[in-house]
């Protein structure tokens, strides 16, 4: 689990938490406080954001002179309340040398009793932590998006947890914890694979606190409870000093949340392949319809009276357009007709003899056509013969002058 968690309980309702007795306002009942010794409660700081380091109220058993409350025996142990700072510094640690409270603010269960700094604390330095829900953080691409885990009834929720006790340069005594943690429950995996171990029950409570015979495998399995819920919270959360109601706010998360990478995701090929024949069948087809209109029109425009070449033409090759079918698959189509030259025009799948007549129609009406074209839109030949009617020489008053001299 992430070092994260919300604590704003008072003394009473964490006194409630641990099954501790409460001290009644009145004969009517409400506990205004724990009945049972408390340490440096002074140093505990209600927070929203809790991080290693700072101090927590923990519940453990303690051997205090004198002390009779909650049923303790002749030497004096029984229920304490104490703040104790969050992240474990094991007693051998130096003396000079500065406590890192993140390196274990967390121990795993499973290996709990192979390591040295934890496994001589389970017989008598086991405690409890109670907070009102923790945060946990879901990987989502680079983003991550933190969750708040709580009890759905907002009542307590108490973790398993070791305690030791530092002694510093100057003679100081910090007692520290780390909480426990278990494989993720079923209903909580996909958002991490570890949660904290969660004494769902006042007889599991009980059991971790003082019967050291029950076996630590059944007492640190994964609560797979109904009741424990989560929603997403404020990023904001990441930072220390983000604190107050708006760190459990919850937020909803839309389509544009989702991680950038998705939006770059490279296509199938299959996927490409489709939309380009798609669109190429679609422009084939725009190109298609284009020139029959295009045709079509040609060919209606080409005189009033025309001869019967012509409409046979027309005929044939309105009927050949019309009946080939449209298709979205890519085609290759021949193009309609092919102009050669300045002046011959030949159209795609007629007889020589159309093309013979259509394409002295063309002439006829080229020569129409250049006798109302201005001068500087004259064709080569006529440039010649002009500039021969003036004087000038060119290569074809040169063969008609050799002509006339052969004839001669």
């Amino acid at each position: 689990m992430c070092g994260r968690a919300r604590c704003t309980l008072s003394p009473a309702e964490v006194a409630r938490a641990f099954g501790f007795p409460t001290t009644s306002a009145n004969a009517g009942g409400g506990g205004d406080g724990p009945a049972v010794p408390t340490l440096h409660l002074n140093r505990f700081r209600p927070s929203y954001n809790v991080l290693p380091g700072a101090y927590l109220p923990v519940g453990a058993m303690r051997a205090l002179p004198g002390c009779a409350h909650g049923g303790g025996g002749s030497d004096g142990e029984g229920p304490v309340i104490q703040c104790m700072k969050w992240g474990l510094v094991p007693s051998f640690t130096g003396k000079a040398e500065k406590p890192d409270y993140f390196r274990m603010f967390n121990a795993r269960s499973e290996s709990v009793k192979e390591k040295v700094s934890f496994r001589r604390l389970i017989q008598k330095n086991r405690c409890l932590v109670a907070v009102e829900g923790f945060y946990e953080w879901k990987k989502n691409g680079s983003k991550k998006q933190p969750y708040y885990i709580h009890f759905q009834d907002h009542r307590p929720l108490v973790f398993a947890a070791l305690y030791d006790a530092w002694t510093n340069s100057e003679g100081e005594i910090t007692h520290t914890f780390t909480i426990l943690t278990t494989h993720a429950s079923t209903s909580l995996n996909w958002l991490h694979d570890r949660m904290p171990v969660i004494l769902g029950s006042k007889d599991y409570v009980d059991a971790w606190l003082n019967d050291v015979s029950v076996k630590l495998e059944e007492i640190t399995a994964p609560y797979e409870g109904a009741d424990l819920v989560w929603y997403p919270v404020t990023s904001a959360l990441g930072k220390a000093s983000f604190d107050g109601p708006e760190c459990i706010k919850e937020v909803h998360i839309g389509a544009t949340d989702k991680p950038i990478s998705k939006f770059f995701t490279k296509k199938s090929t299959a996927y490409d392949l489709s939309g380009k024949y798609e669109n190429m069948s679609r422009e084939l087809a725009h190109a298609y319809k284009a020139a029959k209109v295009e045709c079509d029109g040609s060919v209606e425009n080409q005189g009033g009276d025309g001869n019967q070449h012509q409409s046979r033409e027309k005929q044939t090759t309105n009927c050949t357009i019309k009946d080939e079918p449209v298709t979205l698959e890519p085609q290759v189509f021949e193009t309609p007709w092919s102009i050669e030259h300045e002046d011959t025009m030949t159209l795609a799948g007629a007889t020589l003899e159309t093309q013979r007549d259509l394409g002295f129609k063309r002439k006829i009406e080229d020569t129409q056509v250049e006798a109302s074209m201005k001068p500087s839109q004259l064709t080569r030949k006529e440039k010649a013969v002009k500039a021969a009617s003036d004087g000038q020489a060119s290569l074809l008053s040169y063969f008609a002058r050799k002509q006339g001299r052969s004839m001669k």
